[in-house]
């Protein structure tokens, strides 16, 4: 029976990847990528050679079959996505059931995840805080957005830097123009941000300058 591992990996700075996880990457027999191209960069950066298949998000439901027996067949398979930790909000959730369904022996490295940097920085309360990620980008979001606006715990959404703007004004929209929030951007990279102001600030501060890269939304939860 084989075991598979999520590693991390890093998130912007190469330098972000453990000492842990190169060991595991070069001990493994297989590698399950989420993009076998960035995996691919990411292991010649390290002059490390590994077998790599593709596993990502729209062959997750087909290729579980077969990741099953790739793990079955090989003492120690690795999971990685292309940045981050994988399952967070990255391929890896569907394969970890059918791996705990199977008794397949399951191990998840810490390292890299783009919103505990992104919460810390933050200055609002991590005591408690829930964690929505990507939210539906039609059908169930207005629901979503509307449950959000009442959460007293801090909220972290990921989002994407075309639908930044869209994402203040519902914010706006169902929270209320005056609610805080931090948007941080390309973290761990040279030109990392985080902009902290309300949500009508911030969408007057990103509609003069167009936001790039990975997005984190830190908002602040609803206070009596």
């Amino acid at each position: 029976m084989g075991k598979l591992c999520f590693v991390p990996t890093p998130i912007g700075n190469l330098e972000d990847i453990t000492i842990r996880s190169l060991n595991v990457l070069k001990a493994c027999d297989l590698i399950l990528a989420e993009d076998t191209r960035v995996t691919k960069r990411l292991l010649t950066h390290f002059e490390i050679s590994k077998p790599i298949l593709a596993f990502h998000a729209h062959n997750e439901h087909k290729s579980l079959e077969t990741a099953i027996q790739k793990i079955q067949n090989n003492a120690l398979t690795v999971l990685v996505s292309d940045a981050g930790t994988p399952g967070i909000s990255d391929p890896g959730f569907l394969l970890a059931r059918a791996c705990v369904a199977q008794g397949i022996d399951l191990e998840c490295l810490p390292g890299p995840t783009a919103f505990v940097p992104a919460l810390v920085v933050s200055g609002f309360p991590i005591d408690k805080f829930v964690f929505e990620g990507f939210l539906p980008h039609k059908k169930g979001r207005q629901t979503r957005l509307k449950l959000l606006a009442q959460e007293e715990r801090t909220i972290i959404l990921y989002e994407s830097p075309h639908r930044l703007l869209k994402c203040l004004e519902q914010i706006q929209e169902f929270f209320g123009s005056e609610r805080k929030v931090c948007v941080s951007r390309e973290i761990s990279k040279f030109f990392e941000e985080h902009q902290r102001g309300t949500a009508a600030t911030l969408h007057a501060h990103f509609t003069q300058k167009a936001p790039k890269g990975e997005i984190v939304i830190i908002i602040e939860g609803l206070t009596q």
